[in-house]
């Protein structure tokens, strides 16, 4: 059920993607994580904190500010349009620097400081999903002509840009879940978020040419609702975390807390303090339980 549920959803932002610009539909995906929110209240018993459902209406309110300034979808008659605008100067050296970048976050990064900054895995995930996203709307506006009886298979720019989804979202789900397994979901979810979005818009204003033909005013509230709808998601996930850790800590003795983790990302470390948080009392009690043995 969970899967199909998944697969249902990809299939639908894929379809988005394919009839509305790009500024619109990326931003619009933090509506998913207020359905995931409200369903752990109701189903999950899981209780909403007052500054969750505060960041739930922000994302409400800073996504219907984006649709009420969104650019309309520019009308694309063949698939070598597409191709057109992806051999621009301009966006050419967008994947140039999103190609350097990624090969110096995998290459120098990933191996040294990888596992101790969520930065890394994530901005891997981000500027590699920036692509995947541009290649998803070029396939699936192929896709959508070629339903409507313009037949774009025959082209191999639409082939191509199956291949570049194909590598572009392997790679991207690697890296996500290596940053997931390293990390606390509380605090990539929003920092993965927050670049992905911001990376994605920019390419897709660079390459599709969204702002083109709007006036400053209109771009200003898109980027004032953006910068909402934000601070609403980074909200909603504090307060989990904050949820979270108020439960462990009224459960007794746990383990040392993620964000110290991260922070060191030595456990040995972390050991260290704790043992030296011991009181003198305490040890000196350990000892003479010792000698009695």
């Amino acid at each position: 059920m969970v899967y199909c549920t998944v697969i249902v959803g990809e299939v639908a932002n894929f379809v988005a993607y394919a009839f509305a610009p790009a500024v619109l539909v990326t931003p619009l995906g933090a509506l998913s994580i207020i359905v995931s929110a409200v369903l752990a209240d109701i189903i999950l018993k899981e209780k909403l904190h007052n500054l969750g459902i505060l960041g739930c209406i922000m994302c409400i309110a800073g996504s219907v500010i984006i649709v009420i300034h969104a650019p309309k979808e520019q009308p694309i008659n063949s698939v070598l349009e597409i191709m057109h605008m992806a051999t621009q100067p301009a966006f050419l050296a967008y994947v140039g620097s999103v190609i350097v970048l990624v090969f110096i976050l995998v290459f120098h990064f990933a191996p040294r400081c990888g596992h101790t900054n969520v930065l890394v895995f994530t901005g891997i995930c981000s500027l590699m999903g920036s692509l995947s996203v541009m290649s998803v709307k070029a396939l699936g506006t192929s896709l959508k002509l070629t339903f409507e009886g313009k037949n774009q298979l025959i082209y191999p720019e639409t082939w191509f840009f199956m291949l570049v989804v194909a590598i572009c979202v392997i790679m991207q789900m690697n890296y996500l879940n290596k940053a997931l397994d390293t990390f606390n979901t509380a605090i990539v979810s929003p920092i993965y978020y927050v670049m992905f979005t911001t990376l994605t818009i920019l390419a897709s204003v660079i390459m599709f040419k969204d702002w083109d033909g709007q006036s400053g005013g209109t771009i200003v509230s898109e980027i004032c609702g953006f910068i909402v709808v934000l601070s609403g998601t980074i909200m909603l996930h504090a307060t989990k975390d904050l949820e979270r850790s108020s439960s462990f800590r009224g459960s007794g003795p746990s383990s040392p807390s993620l964000s110290a983790r991260l922070y060191t990302g030595n456990g040995d470390m972390l050991l260290k303090q704790d043992e030296e948080n011991v009181s003198p009392s305490e040890s000196n009690m350990c000892s003479r339980r010792q000698e009695l043995y």
